[in-house]
């Protein structure tokens, strides 16, 4: 069963634009791994330093396979960051 992944991030002030485009440029390598279906950032149009990343995987097996290789990466650049951030996981079930 596909996951859907929602994960709520902080951009330290006055520096959401500069990590959407970082953010986005990990997407687009990202969006190419096996069973990756959406790896997307979006900026909040009206608190521009909060972005979400939507991320949706074939299954588990998939998501683990992304960890291990995303463990490998170049870490974003942490200045661009305030806080942790936050995910929510959920199960995907098309409704429509």
């Amino acid at each position: 069963m596909a996951l859907r992944l929602v994960i709520s991030i902080n951009a330290a002030p006055g520096k959401g634009a500069e990590l959407a485009r970082a953010m986005a440029a990990r997407c687009t390598e990202v969006v190419k791994e096996l069973g990756c279906q959406q790896y997307e950032v979006f900026q909040s149009a009206v608190h521009p330093d909060r972005l979400i990343l939507l991320e949706r995987w074939t299954d588990q097996a998939a998501l683990d396979a992304h960890g291990k290789l995303n463990a490998t990466r170049p870490p974003l650049p942490p200045e661009l960051r305030a806080g942790t951030g936050e995910r929510e996981d959920y199960q995907y079930n098309r409704t429509r």
